[in-house]
């Protein structure tokens, strides 16, 4: 097995997972002042905006507003958004000025997951991944990531079993391969919170054996409380990368229950990192007071734990 790493890295989803799905949607000003404040704590990949269907996600209706009135990142902080078709992807290329932006190839490993969120079939998936590979490349973009949804299971299909992962998995390998790009990292996405740290292991493992020069990045949700839990079973087979959400903001809209929490907690995924003596490049004590901002703008308790329980340096001095 192999050693904990010496450092991870933290995506933060906080403000687009929790906007997405908050009712009343955040206000805009609100939206940039916790963005503001993210900016400060140390993170250096923060995500902004979800370019989506303003009448599917109305708490994305002012996506364009929120870029627009952005200013431009911090030096070491780089900002970006998400969209799931070539729309979003043109109205996220207009503010270009202000975000990051890479290539990759992604479906989901459930294909009942893919009709019902984005309405397309697995073989429809992969010709759009073609077509939006080339208008990657005609922007100048590299296409560097393989990433599969649903990886760990699924509400609508069940059991997603590892075979079923690799071949997802392989078919974007594949594809690439036959576009000329490099893929350097495999993103798994528990999207409907079915992993363990037994099966993530088990899938970890599986992925790295086929595909060992690839980097493994995990984006986990929270909403069985198995988040840090699975987080730390990647860390323990050497996994460094990873997608988080501060105080735990977000869950998925399409996930089929109400219950669907946000990633695994930025905040606490730090403490346990800090812990357990990895480095972050992050300011804990400033994330928390961002986090515990987060709970004021949102106007409801958020799931963090850190937030509410502090860190251990207090009473270790």
């Amino acid at each position: 097995m192999p050693d904990l790493p010496k450092k991870i890295s933290i995506v933060e989803e906080g403000v687009r997972e929790g906007c997405q799905i908050q009712d009343p949607p955040i206000p805009t000003a609100q939206k940039l002042e916790l963005i503001a404040a993210l900016s400060e704590t140390g993170i250096s990949k923060i995500q902004v905006a979800s370019m989506v269907n303003a009448q599917r996600v109305p708490g994305w209706a002012d996506a364009d507003e929120v870029l627009e009135r952005l200013p431009a990142a911090p030096p070491g902080v780089s900002y970006s958004a998400v969209w799931l078709n070539d729309k979003g992807f043109d109205r996220a290329w207009r503010h270009r000025d202000k975000l990051a932006f890479d290539g990759a190839i992604s479906a989901p490993a459930s294909e009942a997951f893919l009709l019902r969120n984005q309405n397309r079939t697995l073989a429809q998936n992969f010709a759009e991944q073609r077509e939006r590979i080339a208008a990657y490349k005609a922007r100048g973009l590299a296409v560097d990531r393989v990433g599969v949804m649903a990886a760990f299971g699924c509400n609508f299909e069940g059991e997603i079993p590892v075979p079923r992962v690799i071949e997802i998995i392989a078919q974007g390998m594949d594809l690439a391969a036959e576009t000329d790009c490099d893929i350097s990292s495999i993103v798994l996405a528990d999207t409907m919170a079915w992993a363990t740290p037994f099966s993530a292991k088990r899938m970890i493992d599986a992925v790295r054996s086929r595909w060992p020069e690839v980097e493994i990045s995990l984006h986990l949700h929270d909403t069985r409380g198995m988040g840090i839990a699975n987080a730390f079973a990647a860390m323990e087979m050497g996994v460094s990368r990873f997608d988080a959400s501060l105080a735990g903001l977000g869950g998925c809209p399409f996930a089929g229950h109400k219950g669907a929490a946000g990633n695994v907690c930025t905040e606490d995924l730090v403490f346990l990192a800090h812990e357990a003596g990895i480095e972050t490049g992050i300011d804990l004590d400033r994330l928390i007071e961002t986090a515990q901002l987060a709970e004021q703008i949102f106007g409801r308790s958020l799931p963090g734990s850190v937030m509410k329980g502090g860190t251990l340096d207090r009473f270790r001095k």
